[in-house]
């Protein structure tokens, strides 16, 4: 079990940028899928990026191009780089993990059970 802790949400207009952050306590940190979700008012959670164990990395079409995951496992962190920020994109957004080989998908860090409390991402027009 690794317990997660996110960072770095704000308020930003729209074309901005923010960096997330999540803190891993927990060992081996490095044999987990990782990934982050992220859920609006009255939406279903969206998977949006993930990257497994080896580096391999996923993302869900609306963020594609626009977001960037990255870990690094000395620091027990992963880092989810947001530019060109939409009103859209406007949602709570959760760190999540899961002791996995492979990620296929983004849309499979929603039912990751390893999760933080979030951080609010608000994009003002």
């Amino acid at each position: 079990q690794v317990q997660l802790v996110e960072s770095g949400g704000g308020s930003v207009q729209s074309g901005g940028s923010l960096r997330l952050s999540c803190v891993a306590s927990g060992d081996n940190f490095g044999r987990y899928c990782v990934g982050w979700f992220r859920q609006s008012a009255g939406q279903e959670r969206e998977g949006i990026a993930g990257i497994d164990k080896d580096g391999d990395i996923v993302y869900a079409d609306s963020v594609k191009g626009r977001f960037s995951i990255s870990r690094d496992n000395a620091k027990n962190t992963v880092y989810l780089q947001m530019n060109n920020l939409k009103p859209e994109d406007t949602a709570m957004y959760y760190c999540a993990a899961h002791q996995c080989e492979s990620l296929v998908v983004a849309s499979a860090v929603v039912w990751y059970t390893n999760r933080g409390r979030g951080t609010q991402v608000t994009v003002s027009s």
